[in-house]
């Protein structure tokens, strides 16, 4: 079975509850991890559609999760929840690589310079063919799998079960995180931290909490938002470029 799994905190708006109050409130169940506050959200890829948005058909930007389609285009699926998928710039345009649907609206950006995007190894996450998954960007590039869908941000998180070397246990740069992991049975983690954290602890989320040998950083602070209507969360205060939707479709599993 091929699944995404979502992990969303509290911080987005949406409440981990210890109370059990998000029990059986559809695709999204609370976590704790190590005195953090998570919710796990499931996505099975055959009966779900997963996509990635970020201009409207006259190249204007969406901006707001809340402006997204509320159902899938061509068919029956209504959008579950949304997310953002990656680091910006001031125009809102992705910084590095944006496959939307099979076409590649930005090219891979292998450029050194400042902040954390440039932190090398910088990575690729991306669906090819039903399939997740987390690569370094350089080996994305060797390899070039045609992707139905990539988001390029960076650093990479987990490196083939190695923390990135530049992470450090007592660093004092506490910052809310989201990132996204694949687990070796192709299960797919997006995670937002409730409480500002490390990059070495978020990581260690990733590869220790959820058995992730690769993950990758996505963005943090501000723009880790969510659009979730069976929990009454509009989305971002402040516009984002590109962004990730998951659609309910109702499609029969294979063999169904």
């Amino acid at each position: 079975m091929r699944r995404i799994v979502f992990l969303l905190a509290a911080a987005t708006g949406l409440a981990a509850h210890t109370d059990g109050a998000l029990a059986g409130s559809g695709p999204c169940q609370p976590m704790d991890y190590e005195r953090v506050a998570y919710a796990i959200c499931e996505v099975d890829l055959r009966r779900h559609t997963v996509r990635l948005y970020w201009t409207r058909s006259d190249g204007t930007p969406y901006a707001y999760l809340s402006a997204l389609p509320r159902d899938l285009e061509g068919g029956a699926g209504r959008l579950l929840f949304a997310t953002n998928a990656g680091m910006f710039d001031s125009t809102l345009k992705p910084v590095g690589l944006y496959v939307e649907r099979g076409r590649e609206l930005v090219h891979v950006n292998i450029k050194s310079g400042r902040g954390n995007f440039h932190m090398k190894p910088n990575g690729i996450f991306y669906i090819s063919g039903g399939n997740a998954a987390v690569a370094e960007t350089q080996a994305f590039v060797k390899q070039r799998p045609q992707a139905d869908l990539a988001t390029q941000s960076g650093p990479m998180l987990v490196m083939n079960g190695r923390l990135h070397p530049r992470f450090h246990p007592g660093s004092t740069s506490l910052k809310l995180r989201s990132g996204v992991g694949v687990r070796a049975d192709g299960e797919v983690i997006f995670a937002i931290s409730q409480e500002a954290v490390s990059f070495d602890s978020f990581a260690r989320l990733f590869r220790d909490g959820q058995s992730c040998p690769n993950a990758l950083f996505l963005d943090g602070g501000s723009v880790s938002s969510l659009y979730a209507p069976p929990f009454n969360r509009s989305g971002n205060v402040l516009p984002l470029g590109p962004m990730l939707a998951v659609f309910e479709t109702n499609r029969a599993a294979p063999g169904q």
